[in-house]
């Protein structure tokens, strides 16, 4: 089958690549020219913009977008007076699940099929695979089904965009549990023997005392018939294996917006997700976003007992 892919970054040439693999043809673009010369070395067709590669597919064309939820629109504004009846667009990024259902109804009228597909698989889909979680016309998704790994069960537009949407917002809160487990481990086994008396630091329980933890065997361990294994911990265990001082990561965590929005979907549905929300924050506060509260508490506990905050603190 012959299909366009616009956006080869981490996920998109890998997507290309797997295609060319299993038989298919790519027409490619992406305004790194580099990127673009890496995929027709293993076989695409090189387009020079957008609309280029529309004339280089054949009709009824079908285009994979891969690029950030926010250029999709933009992008769309450029195909849509090339587009005609029959071609089929499908956003493979993270765009936001209300955007697909607007932008459905967009091309609806010229008729245009759009198809959103939720794309999981990270830079080890090339070898692995992608699990794509499809929503949109369901004649379009079955006219490409020769290049998609599983069928949406939903075939309402925006479906595939809102279950990859909750299935980053889990992610979240995966990671997260992952993170404060090791981290535990971590601050015991760094500050064993360390006890420090004043009346600013609560006394800690010697029993935490003493232990040295080797995180990077831990996580080899508890990836062998745990019930915490998980393809997460596979990837944490070999980055640990490495440097299980993590010394390379300032910590500094980003969020796509999927997980944000999953917090936003629950507060409108009424939906409790304590979990989810709290690793949100947690990404927020990694980033500093939190620094001027900090800086409200100490000021209040300076106020009203004295509490000067320690040097090394401040340092």
């Amino acid at each position: 089958m012959q299909i366009g892919m616009i956006g080869l970054g981490r996920m998109g040439a890998n997507m290309a690549r797997r295609l060319e693999k299993f038989g298919h043809h790519c027409v490619v673009y992406d305004p790194s020219e580099s990127a673009v010369r890496s995929l027709t070395e293993t076989g695409a067709t090189a387009a020079a913009s957008p609309v280029d590669m529309l004339s280089k597919l054949s009709a009824p064309r079908v285009v994979w977008i891969m690029i950030p939820a926010g250029a999709v629109d933009a992008l769309l504004g450029t195909l849509q007076p090339a587009l005609r009846a029959s071609d089929i667009v499908i956003d493979g990024g993270n765009s936001h699940y209300v955007d697909d259902i607007r932008r459905a109804q967009q091309l609806a009228p010229l008729g245009v099929r759009y198809l959103d597909v939720g794309t999981s698989g990270g830079l080890w889909g090339l070898e692995r695979g992608y699990c794509l979680m499809i929503g949109g016309d369901t004649q379009a998704v079955q006219q490409v089904e020769p290049v998609l790994a599983a069928l949406s069960s939903d075939a309402k537009a925006g479906a595939g965009h809102f279950v990859k949407m909750i299935h980053n917002g889990i992610e979240y809160g995966l990671m997260a549990a992952y993170a404060e487990g090791f981290n535990i481990l971590h601050k015991i086994g760094a500050g064993a023997g360390q006890t420090v008396i004043d009346a600013e630091t609560a006394p800690t329980q010697q029993i935490t005392h003493g232990y040295e933890f080797k995180l990077d065997q831990i996580a080899e361990l508890w990836r062998h018939g745990s019930v915490v294994s998980s393809w997460l911990l596979d990837l944490l265990a070999g980055q640990l294996a490495t440097n299980v001082g993590l010394d390379e990561f300032a910590g500094h965590v980003a969020d796509s917006g999927e997980g944000r929005w999953t917090v936003q979907t629950a507060v409108d549905a009424g939906v409790p997700v304590p979990v989810l929300a709290t690793a949100l924050f947690a990404r927020y506060t990694s980033r500093g976003e939190a620094d001027f509260a900090n800086r409200i508490l100490s000021a209040m506990r300076l106020g009203f007992g004295g509490h000067q905050e320690r040097a090394s603190a401040r340092a």
